[in-house]
């Protein structure tokens, strides 16, 4: 079956742009995602990891949208992903080299300043490839329902390549997992999508002369898809299941970091190569990206989100349940399993629905407004809350409470599944005008 999806592949020079395209873009996020918080808990900065990652939520609740807005009505598309990705390829880097001058004294303000500017201009391109690549494939004649999600599958196989690089590779003795070189790694791989995003077909800027109401002047017309209550709800369960999203980023790595104080497990590969062990869940989200078209046409939108949902269940669970020795090991795994579900059945899906239904002159906005209800609202509110549960379970002074803090968060993600699938009702394609 996931054989058959992937020969779907068209092969043409815009193909292999747009997989190279997608190959970088990913590769950028995954230099330091899954590890920053571990590398953050060794130079004393642990209380602080969920700042951090809120960070990536906060941004991500007006940038997207903003770039989305630019791109519609003032600059091509792919110009603006060029300079989003140099100006956070810059700052992402300048946060490394600071950290390396800094030495044992790096204080929490300026690494979290130059970070925070550098994710706040890269959260966009991820909503701005999107858009790239649905304009490329339109302009060949493609369909992007049935040829993106086989191309997307190359932005997580360079988000695993990252990954990979940054669990093995050591400099001056130290793994980068646990080095500011993650960071200094990833703004060098996003200057050089910088250069190549200006190498993708020009997209369409709606600059029309006509008289233009103040929410079309400023782009905010992608808000209107709320009068939609389909759209409506689509874009609250976004956001609630959003909340789930940066949990894992930001502390999964770090809670199998904790198992290293106990001598019975400090010198097993799930401890030692933990970004490894995590890029399961990376390896599990290129062969569902490949079953997104088949699922999304035997079940519908609806059942495939709510597969996502309850994904996220097992996700969590199985951490709580899991040692780093066998067979605890296994859940670990299993629970690497699981998320690509849990990642690919609402994300990309999504990004599809709003593809098909909202109207062409506010494509990027509505895309950019995905972004931030998923990543904003819901993933700021998650990372706190999950801070706060965090804090409370007090895990870095007791890690033996880790596996509460877990099935705290496998019942919030269980609770958000039963609502959706009681007030949620299978959308057919709605050709919204908004």
């Amino acid at each position: 079956m996931i054989t058959h999806v992937s020969m779907q592949i068209k092969i043409k020079p815009v193909t292999i742009k747009l997989i190279l395209m997608l190959f970088l873009e990913f590769a950028v996020w995954g230099a330091y995602l899954t590890s920053l918080g571990r590398y953050l808990g060794n130079i004393g900065l642990g209380s602080q990891i969920k700042w951090f990652f809120a960070m990536q939520g906060i941004v991500s609740i007006f940038m997207p949208t903003l770039m989305g807005i630019v791109a519609d009505k003032k600059m091509e598309a792919q110009k603006v992903l060029s300079l989003c990705h140099g100006l956070a390829g810059l700052f992402m880097a300048g946060a490394g080299f600071y950290c390396i001058a800094a030495g044992s004294a790096i204080q929490f303000v300026p690494l979290f300043v130059l970070y925070s500017i550098s994710v706040a201009f890269f959260m966009p391109t991820i909503a701005l490839v999107n858009s790239v690549s649905y304009n490329a494939l339109a302009k060949e004649g493609m369909d992007p329902v049935k040829d993106f999600p086989p191309m997307r599958v190359f932005g997580t196989v360079g988000f695993i390549c990252s990954m990979l690089l940054t669990n093995f590779l050591s400099i001056k003795g130290v793994r980068m997992q646990e080095s500011s070189f993650q960071l200094i790694s990833s703004g060098i791989l996003s200057l050089v999508l910088c250069g190549y995003s200006l190498t993708m077909p020009a997209c369409p800027v709606n600059k029309s002369t006509e008289k233009q109401s103040l929410a079309d002047a400023f782009g905010l017309k992608a808000f209107t898809l709320f009068k939609n209550s389909q759209f409506a709800i689509f874009f609250i369960f976004s956001m609630l299941l959003g909340a789930s999203l940066q949990i894992t980023n930001g502390y999964a790595n770090t809670f199998l970091g904790s198992f290293a104080a106990n001598p019975a497990f400090a010198d097993s590969f799930a401890v030692k190569n933990s970004n490894a062990l995590i890029a399961i869940s990376q390896a599990s989200e290129t062969l569902c990206i490949l079953l997104i078209p088949i699922a999304m046409k035997k079940f519908g939108i609806k059942n495939v989100m709510l597969i996502a949902m309850f994904a996220w269940v097992g996700r969590f669970a199985f951490f709580g349940m899991g040692n780093p020795a066998m067979p605890g090991v296994l859940l670990f795994v299993l629970s690497c399993i699981v998320y690509g579900f849990a990642f690919d059945f609402f994300n990309i899906s999504g990004s599809l629905y709003v593809e098909q239904n909202a109207a062409v002159d506010i494509r990027s906005s509505a895309q950019g407004l995905f972004m931030m209800m998923t990543n904003g609202f819901g993933a700021t509110i998650g990372t706190l809350a999950a801070g706060a549960v965090v804090d409370a379970c007090d895990v870095f002074n007791s890690p033996a409470n880790w596996p509460m803090a877990w099935y705290i968060f496998a019942g919030y993600a269980c609770v958000v599944g039963i609502l959706f699938a009681i007030l949620f009702k299978n959308p057919q394609k709605q050709g919204v005008k908004a």
